[in-house]
């Protein structure tokens, strides 16, 4: 189950086309969604939680906090709605696309691909590029 929470004015127009990509990024990925929590927030909000549970201080876009690990997926996806705006606008991108880059990141992750080195990075954004594709060929 896949639901989506808006601690923001934020809201995602149409969240079953969504729903359905994500489904299908992860049985490509041969897991299957548990349970996936989208929290839209904002900066602020997500600079507290990077400070309290990873001892960062620094605005990110996305913090991705896994339940379980295996073929199942299960977890919480926080993403700064202001941070994806930033980001779209700096990297001279489509809001919408750079939301749906930065949700499939967290699937990415919970698929257990990390980002940490500038290979494992490179590799993380192939993914990422192949998983906007599934997006626009489903709809």
């Amino acid at each position: 189950m896949i639901r989506y929470h808006y601690q923001t004015d934020f809201e995602l127009e149409d969240p079953s086309k969504y729903t359905n990509w994500i489904i299908k990024v992860a049985e490509a990925g041969n897991a299957r969604i548990a349970e996936l929590n989208y929290i839209f927030t904002s900066d602020e909000e997500l600079l507290t939680i990077n400070k309290e549970f990873l001892n960062h201080d620094y605005y990110t876009d996305i913090i991705t906090f896994p339940y379980e690990e295996g073929e199942e997926l299960a977890g919480d996806i926080f993403i700064s709605v202001d941070r994806v705006r930033d980001n779209a606008t700096q990297l001279n991108e489509v809001f919408e696309q750079e939301l749906r880059r930065v949700m499939i990141h967290g699937v990415l992750h919970l698929l257990g691909y990390q980002d940490n080195s500038p290979e494992q990075a490179s590799g993380m954004r192939d993914r990422e590029d192949l998983a906007l594709k599934m997006f626009h060929v489903e709809h």
